[in-house]
Formats: structure tokens, sequence, C-alpha cells
């Protein structure tokens, strides 16, 4: 590959592909759920190879934006909001060691947010689902396991606030902070209740219906958690 400007004129090409796709959807020439033209005619119509269309629709198909079903075709997606923080959200799992303590801010930011909406949406089966949810959890002594049903928890709350998008959102955020929160849960000895509780004032928030206090509980049981990591990720020399 030939360099110009220290990058590849393949990548160049695939970026101005890329841009020529996303203007298109964005016009509206390809609307949610169209199928693309043939590869050979659109590579045509853009005047470049079928490597580099193909390049282009493999990172458009990661972002969301399109989906390749074999032996059908390339159809752009529905582009819901929520689909596409999804498909962002998979990309958190490459974010780095100091990344981490900011998406933890992010999750102290988005956490108490959606559950203070789901206080003011939540209907009673879902209510009766995080009660069974919190005797499940309260058996539990495997630091993984624990961690796995807090964030189902937590999603199931968010899914509770009726925002797609926030929810997707807030998951996304909250599963790339699950390896240092199951850390934190192998070498505190009182974690277990210590969630326990957290959670329990959480519910009895929701199923008040009281916003503020949503809010409340749930900042401190993100903010408890980020000050614990916080503190011993520079203790470790960032271990987490």
């Amino acid at each position: 590959m030939t360099r110009t400007g220290g990058s590849t004129r393949t990548g160049s090409v695939v970026d101005r592909v890329i841009g020529a796709l996303v203007a298109r959807v964005e016009n509206g020439e390809f609307s949610a759920g169209e199928r693309l033209p043939p590869e050979a005619d659109l590579a045509a119509e853009l005047d470049v190879s079928r490597l580099s269309l193909r390049e282009a629709v493999r990172t458009l198909a990661g972002a969301g934006v399109l989906e390749v079903r074999r032996g059908d075709g390339t159809f752009v997606s529905d582009l819901r909001p929520d689909r596409l923080v999804r498909a962002g959200g998979t990309f958190l799992d490459l974010v780095g060691e100091h990344g981490v303590a900011e998406l933890f801010e992010c999750r102290r930011v988005l956490e108490p947010g959606v559950t203070a909406l789901a206080a003011t949406r939540i209907d009673e089966t879902a209510l009766r689902d995080l009660e069974d949810r919190l005797e499940h959890m309260r058996a539990l002594s495997d630091p993984e396991r624990l961690v796995a049903q807090d964030l189902d928890f937590h999603a199931a709350i968010a899914v509770a606030g009726g925002n797609p998008t926030l929810a997707s959102l807030t998951a996304a955020v909250a599963g790339r902070t699950a390896r240092v929160r199951i850390w934190r849960a192998i070498v505190e000895y009182d974690v277990l209740s210590w969630t326990h509780d957290q959670h329990v004032a959480i519910v009895r928030a929701l199923r008040a219906r009281d916003s503020l206090a949503a809010w409340t509980a749930a900042t401190t049981h993100v903010v408890e958690v980020e000050e614990w990591v916080r503190a011993h990720m520079t203790t470790a020399g960032g271990r987490a």
C-alpha cells in the first residue's frame, strides 16, 4: 500500500466510502430497512474497488448502521438510537485501565438518572421482578455471579425507565466496569451485605415512586463503589 501524508491510500478510500454511504443514509437516499444496491453496482457507482467497499460496509455494520444478511444482501438497519448505542458499546471492551475511571464517572451520571426516571414509570410487574432478583442475589456468594446479577438488576431498572436508548447506554457503560467490581467483591469481606442493603434502598424508593429517593439511593450505591475502586487502583498501581 502506498502511503501519503502518513496514512494509507487504501485507508483514505475506505473513509471516503464510509462518508458517502453515511451521507446517503442521512439524506434519505438509503432509508431504514432498505437494501443497498448489489456490491458490484455500488462499487462502480462510487468508483472504488469492491474490497474497499466491503471494508467500509464491515465498519458500518460494526457501528450498527448497516446489517449484512448472508445470502440476502446488505441493508440499512432500523437506525434506532438504542441499537446504535448498543453496537458502539461493544467497543468499550477496548478501553484501557485509565479509561475505566472515566467510565465510572459516566456511570455516576447515568445510573442515578435512569433510576429516578424508573421511579416515575415502573409498573407492579417490574417491581416484583426486582424484589425477586433481590432475594436471589441475597443467597449468592460467588463474586462473578453476584456482579453478573447486579448488572442484570440495574439493567432491569433502566428498562423500567422506558427509554431504550438510555437503557442501552447505561448497560454498555456498566458492563465495562464489571471486572473491577468482581475484584472488589473478592477482596472486600462485607461487600455482599453492603450490596444487598443498597439494592433494598433502591427498590424501596422505586416502590414509593419517589424519584428523589431513587436518585439518592442509586447515587450512594454508585459513588461508594467508584471511590473504593479509585482508591485501590491508586494503591495497586492501576491494577484495575
